[in-house]
């Protein structure tokens, strides 16, 4: 894990993906450091606010030295975080956890599986994946609540993508889950995203087709620094910190084996 730093930010743009979904787009040095799966923290500008947002990298360019954010306007955090425009400045911490590990993929069939704003953090990976040449064949299944299928188009480009929407407007009617089994997927290697009853899922298939599966608990981070313990997991293991068995998302993940963790 790259070491943290503090920093200031210029905005390059900002847009809306789909209802509540906001692209935001940073220049900072930060980028030469991020990895996919990794997060950065955003201060909001109210200093009585001591602890920064951790929001997911969904796309970096080291020679640009920039990040791309997409996130969900959630509370009056990230409701500040949307009314940035090109120019302003913003305070953020980085390049916080750790990612995907991209190596696994080698030689290796991967399927990558996101759902609701556990999608925005795959895309970065499947442009790694794809520009590296690593793994063999690369699927995608991305699950929405209905046809707003924010970057989708941008999937496209990486490998063959499945989608499942919960009002059956676009691909399967159902979850991810439902979407892998009526296309028949198969992988050697899972790579995903999302909220937790998915994750869950998720796991269970993997084991079903005898996968491999790397699982982002980002959804349960507060802090994004190891501050407040708010993003305890359970795992198979006792955690060399507590001495316990609980690992803290944010600084020992957020992307974990689930193999080691008690789901």
């Amino acid at each position: 894990m790259s070491k943290k730093k503090k920093i200031s930010a210029e905005v390059i743009s900002q847009s809306s993906l789909a209802e509540g979904i906001m692209d935001l787009r940073l220049k900072t040095d930060l980028a030469e450091d991020a990895g996919p799966g990794q997060f950065i923290g955003i201060y909001p500008s109210n200093r009585s606010t001591l602890l920064p947002r951790p929001i997911s990298i969904c796309g970096y360019d080291k020679t640009e030295k920039t990040l791309r954010i997409v996130y969900r306007i959630a509370g009056s955090g990230t409701a500040e975080f949307a009314l940035y425009r090109p120019g302003d400045c913003v305070d953020i911490l980085g390049i916080l956890g750790n990612g995907f590990p991209v190596d696994k993929a080698s030689g290796k069939k991967v399927l990558i599986i996101g759902g609701g704003i556990g999608v925005p953090p795959l895309l970065g990976l499947a442009k790694e994946l794809k520009e590296n040449g690593c793994a063999a064949e690369i699927s995608m299944v991305m699950g929405y609540r209905n046809s707003e299928t924010f970057l989708s188009d941008e999937f496209e480009k990486y490998g063959k993508l499945y989608i499942a929407t919960e009002d059956g407007s676009v691909g399967t009617k159902g979850n991810v889950i439902d979407a892998c089994r009526e296309n028949k997927i198969e992988a050697d290697v899972i790579f995903s995203c999302g909220p937790m009853p998915m994750l869950r899922g998720v796991a269970a298939y993997a084991k079903e087709i005898s996968a491999k599966a790397y699982i982002s608990l980002e959804e349960r981070m507060a802090c994004g620094v190891g501050a407040c313990l708010g993003c305890i997991c359970k795992t198979k293991n006792v955690d060399d910190h507590s001495h316990v068995n609980n690992a803290r998302i944010c600084t020992d993940g957020p992307v974990f084996d689930a193999d080691e963790l008690e789901l």
